[in-house]
């Protein structure tokens, strides 16, 4: 069996607790964590000097509806280190009930936008972020339209110029 990544291990060492799996499949890591320590995994991955994840590539979410997995919703990350030319997934789990995870626009600008995308699709918040609010759809839309329950024959407000006609 291969050795762990330098992620992989100094991130067992530094949250061993709060991990719920970690995996490596070619080449690709991937980190499980618990919600609570989203900001305090991204800003260790930011700042380790051996890590150096200076480069937030991709935010997305995941609605696990159809596998019926508990928790139904996942948010992830992934981290690119330009210096070290390594990459990581991170995903935190959010329940179905008010999904809702923290935001990290303070540690990566980048991440505004991808966290208003994955509110305004998905219906997950992100505690903290400075302007949540639609980004894709106009605001009197009704509903997230990447949630598998979405009801796609659902008609919504028509808005602009003649709505009223």
């Amino acid at each position: 069996m291969p050795e762990p990544s330098v992620t992989l291990r100094k991130i067992r060492e530094q949250f061993g607790e709060s991990i719920i799996e970690t995996h490596s499949r070619l080449g690709e890591d991937t980190v499980i964590i618990q919600p609570q320590v989203l900001v305090p995994v991204s800003t260790f991955l930011k700042g380790d000097p051996d890590l150096d994840y200076n480069f937030l590539m991709d935010l997305t979410a995941v609605d696990y509806l159809d596998l019926k997995k508990k928790p139904r919703f996942e948010v992830v990350y992934h981290f690119f280190s330009l210096a070290k030319k390594h990459r990581v997934r991170i995903k935190v789990p959010a329940e179905a009930k008010n999904p809702e995870v923290d935001s990290i626009v303070s540690l990566w600008a980048g991440a505004d936008w991808y966290e208003r995308e994955v509110w305004d699709m998905f219906g997950i918040k992100f505690r903290g972020h400075p302007n949540l609010k639609r980004i894709l759809m106009y605001e009197e839309f009704q509903g997230h339209p990447l949630r598998k329950d979405y009801p796609i024959q659902k008609r919504q407000p028509l808005i602009g110029p003649g709505a009223g006609s």
